[in-house]
Formats: structure tokens, sequence, C-alpha cells
């Protein structure tokens, strides 16, 4: 089975995601939880989640982010679209947007299809300016990209968004990361299904010293900008390159 959510409103759209992954993890404690997207995405692991399961028959969550904005990407998918609501596993698809016929495919077979219009934020000359999502920053910075890591928070600032939001958003994840490596589940670990389940994965890319020692950094990177030691947006550029 699959859900299908799609809009401009990034915020509400995520944020729905967010919250049906929750619940598909709660419903299902003991399925494996994997998150595909542009970067990530291949037919055969796909086809592997269509079919398999974890061990001991346990299900599978598997989170399909953007991935539909690859042409390529996104014939193949919908060439298997029958085979995924047929799956025994969950999928969830979150797209900025959906042409008529991917829509049409999707309203066909998912278990349910949701947009997500948005209000906009107002530019020059009256037009409509998208807000950078700065949980991207997250999610590369989790796999251990620094490449893409570097390059995102390149487009984070020219689109405004401060190195201390920047800042406070990567330290939110190196937290959740420590946290979710040291708990036995998400109950222990007090954080969302989700959270946890997509924390615990990133965490195997970093030991767990440095963690450690990256959390003390950017704690130390907000402090000594604030005492004008550094300039902030130099200090974590220089974090960044160096994970």
């Amino acid at each position: 089975m699959f859900y299908f959510l799609y809009g401009e409103d990034k915020e509400k759209a995520r944020g729905k995601a967010h919250e049906l992954l929750d619940s598909l993890v709660k419903k299902r404690p003991k399925a494996s939880f994997f998150k595909v997207d542009g970067e990530n995405f291949n037919l055969g692991k796909l086809e592997e989640f269509i079919g398999g399961q974890g061990l001991f028959d346990n299900k599978q969550i598997v989170f399909l982010d953007n991935i539909l904005e690859d042409k390529e990407i996104k014939e193949e998918v919908l060439d298997k679209i029958k085979e995924i609501k047929e799956s025994p596993n969950a999928f969830v698809f979150l797209e900025k947007k959906a042409d008529k016929a991917t829509l049409g495919k999707m309203e066909k077979s998912a278990e349910k299809v949701q947009e997500f219009k948005a209000a906009g934020n107002v530019g020059f000359a009256g037009k409509s300016v998208d807000k950078f999502d700065v949980f991207f920053l997250t999610d590369v910075f989790g796999r251990r990209d620094k490449k893409n890591l570097w390059a995102l928070y390149q487009g984070a600032l020219s689109q405004n968004v401060s190195p201390e939001e920047i800042n406070g958003i990567l330290f939110w994840q190196l937290k959740s990361m420590i946290v979710a490596r040291l708990s036995k589940d998400a109950n222990e670990s007090g954080l969302k299904p989700y959270v946890f389940q997509k924390s615990k994965s990133f965490a195997q890319n970093y030991s767990e010293e440095e963690m450690k020692k990256m959390s003390s950094a950017l704690v130390s990177i907000y402090h000594d900008s604030r005492r004008g030691i550094h300039d902030f947006d130099i200090a974590l550029e220089r974090f960044i390159l160096s994970i």
C-alpha cells in the first residue's frame, strides 16, 4: 500500500508526511524503516522493497522523498505503481508537485492522496517565493554527504536563512542521533518514532566519539560568534567541510 502527499506548501506537506510515518511506525513497531531520495534511488532496491520483508517477516516502511522530480525515476516508479499498491510494505511519497498523468495514476491506486496548496511568500513584484526547507540539511548531514551539505548550506544562506538557524537544526539532528544510538526504542529515547528510526540510521555513519565532538563544536561556534571571536557563517562552513 502507499500514500501520496504533494504540494507547494512544503512545510505542511512534510509535516503531514512525518505524522503519517509516525503513525505507521507505531502500528508496525518491528518494521524496518528506509528513506529513499533522488541521490540514493535505484530500481533494484525499489523492487526489493516492493516484494521483500525484513528479518523474521517484519514489514518495511519506505519514505520516498521527492524522487519523481527525475523524469527517468518517475517513469520507473509509475511502471511499478500497481506492484507498490499490492505490496505488504508501506510506502509514503512526498512530492513538491504532480502533473496530471502522475496524479491520475496515484489517485487510482493510493490509500490516500492529499495536496497542500501554498499561500506563498511574496517577493519582488508580488511573485511567490519558496522558503528554503532547512530539514534538507539534516538529511544530508545525517548521510555524511559533505559535498551536498556544503552546497545546501550555500543555498540556504543565499535565501537569507541565518547561520544561527542552520547551526540549531544541525545540533538538533546531532542530538537526536546521539539519543537514538543510546536508546533501545523510540519510547526510551523520547523521540517521535519516525525521528528515532531516521536518527538511528544516520548514527551508523558516525562514531559516538565523533558525534560528541561535533556537538561540542556546534555549541562553541554559537558562543564564540556571540563573543565576536569569529564570523558565524565562516565558522559553520569550516565545520561542515570537516565532517
